[in-house]
């Protein structure tokens, strides 16, 4: 009777162990979605990284010269120079 209990036992550590694979915390389909959680992610942060270089650019073009106030000046404002005449073209 005593060597009945082994195999039982050792049939339901591994039924056990084979439910924790597929439903339990850290299983396949858990690794497969936080899988595809953290790729989405990582597309966000590239995308927020590239914003914030172009940011950084225009700051320091802010702060280093005068080009981008006057074209920003020029294509937000309308703004023209003395003795200049602003034409604009519709398409």
């Amino acid at each position: 009777m005593g060597n009945r209990w082994v195999p039982v036992m050792l049939i339901a550590l591994l039924l056990i162990l084979h439910g924790q694979l597929w439903f339990g915390r850290g299983s396949i389909p858990d690794v497969a979605r936080l899988s595809k959680q953290l790729e989405e992610q990582k597309q966000l942060n590239a995308q927020a990284l590239q914003a914030n270089e172009r940011l950084e650019a225009e700051i320091h073009d802010l702060k280093e010269g005068l080009e981008i106030v006057e074209e920003k000046a020029r294509s937000e404002l309308g703004m023209v120079k003395a003795n200049e005449i602003y034409v604009q073209i519709a398409r």
